[in-house]
């Protein structure tokens, strides 16, 4: 077996086979640390604070929304597995090649970089707020901020393996921190609050708002569905890929939300790293708590850092891997020392989602429902040689499937709906063309 680069240069090409090494313990552990992050705390949380909902309800219905989700990324992950070929390179064979570089590339580029900035921001005011209640100093935010995102950048740009080595170190921080915060809440529960987390919530809350929140976190991770190749295209096999990532995202949110439905129905706080602080004047579990916060948060941003990249990579093809990446980073570092940009960033996040959801949901029908889970070898060919065709089904199904995601009023979950709505009408689409195409023209026949 080849002696792995220093530096990922590998870009929209294939993987040699004598890279593709990683197996499904792999995988799984690396998903498993990508999940526990303060981001995805919010809707558990949310559900409990906004929904009414009990623990045990919110619970129930943001793991399974999320395990609907997962399955897809996980299936969308196949062709990094089996051709060892990147997400947005891949979706050219899906969407065609315009609407994969002009705007699905694009549109997952700045998601990533709008997480990544995100999670810095975040886990800077972790850091502050930690050292200031250790030291009582005061640290500027610019310069801290800058160095985490620089820091991650940089192992991001190394590449995969940089990725995986790395999460390695982390998981034991992880566990750690994650047990620490579950000891401190369980401890400190207020009683007899037990039973409440089962009959809890509002006595208004039911059905619907199961529904909604299962749905809302089922949108928040379909859309990796655009990406979980990026991470798979060094699997064993695709079965490595495919199970690593599904267990590691499964356990890992499940992990997710028992913290953040914890900190929010029995605390009313949103963020389990600062509850946890809160409840604890330990200089050993404070140190605990800050180390597992910051490093959940460089864990997820690898992943943001590395996925966006290969999708810049591929927006402009005229960059090599290591070129992009430094240009994800650069942006990465600006917007993450400009927290008012991120802050009041609400109404760009909503229009991204007008395309995320019926791109995915275009992505994810295509590939498991017309392609049958597999790319045929004149599709391929096409893909390495620069001549993939177009998809006019995807072009004219794209801005049905943004109507009807803005059309759909708020409490009946746009982002759900009109996900399944796109893909029926894809497929129908792919369907009527196909019939039509083998029906014979009629001949002329002789007066």
């Amino acid at each position: 077996m080849g002696k792995q680069p220093m530096i990922e240069r590998l870009g929209l090409e294939q993987v040699p086979a004598e890279q593709k090494t990683t197996s499904w313990k792999e995988y799984f552990i690396i998903q498993l640390a990508f999940s526990v992050n303060a981001g995805n705390f919010l809707i558990p949380a949310l559900a409990v604070i906004e929904g009414g909902l009990s623990f045990a309800a919110a619970f129930i219905c943001t793991v399974l929304g999320s395990m609907a989700a997962f399955l897809y990324v996980s299936f969308l992950s196949l062709p990094g597995s089996r051709y060892g070929l990147p997400a947005q390179y891949v979706l050219r064979t899906l969407l065609g090649t315009k609407l994969s570089m002009h705007i699905a590339s694009p549109v997952r580029s700045l998601t990533s970089l709008y997480w990544f900035s995100v999670q810095t921001i975040g886990g800077t005011y972790v850091l502050l707020s930690m050292v200031k209640k250790l030291t009582e100093v005061s640290l500027p935010f610019i310069p801290v901020a800058a160095g985490l995102a620089l820091f991650m950048t940089l192992l991001a740009l190394v590449g995969f393996h940089a990725v995986k080595k790395a999460v390695k170190y982390f998981i034991p921080v992880l566990v750690l921190g994650q047990l620490t915060i579950l000891y401190l809440f369980v401890t400190n529960m207020p009683a007899p609050d037990v039973s409440s987390l089962i009959t809890g919530g509002k006595k208004d809350a039911g059905a619907a708002e199961f529904f909604f929140y299962s749905s809302l976190i089922f949108v928040q991770y379909v859309s990796g569905v655009s990406a979980s190749s990026d991470i798979t295209r060094y699997s064993k096999s695709g079965a490595h890929g495919f199970w690593g990532l599904y267990g590691g995202n499964v356990a890992g949110f499940m992990m997710t939300a028992l913290l953040g439905g914890l900190s929010a129905s029995l605390f009313g706080e949103l963020n389990p790293f600062v509850m946890a602080s809160e409840l604890t004047s330990s200089l050993i579990l404070l140190l605990i708590i800050c180390a597992c916060a910051m490093v959940s948060m460089i864990s997820i941003n690898l992943s943001n850092a590395y996925t966006g990249g290969y999708s810049l990579l591929n927006a402009l093809p005229g960059m090599t891997r290591v070129q992009s990446a430094a240009v994800f980073g650069a942006a990465g570092i600006l917007l993450s020392c400009i927290p008012s940009l991120v802050l009041h960033a609400e109404g760009y996040i909503s229009i991204l989602g007008i395309l995320i959801i019926p791109i995915s949901a275009i992505v994810t029908a295509d590939y498991l429902f017309v392609k049958k889970g597999r790319l045929t070898d004149k599709s391929l060919l096409e893909l390495l040689n620069g001549t993939a065709a177009y998809n006019k089904e995807a072009l004219w199904v794209l801005p049905a499937g943004m109507a009807a995601y803005i059309l759909i009023p708020e409490d009946c979950s746009p982002g759900f709906l009109s996900f399944i709505l796109t893909s029926l009408v894809y497929m129908l689409t792919k369907h009527f063309r196909r019939t039509k195409q083998q029906i014979p023209p009629l001949e002329n026949k002789p007066g």
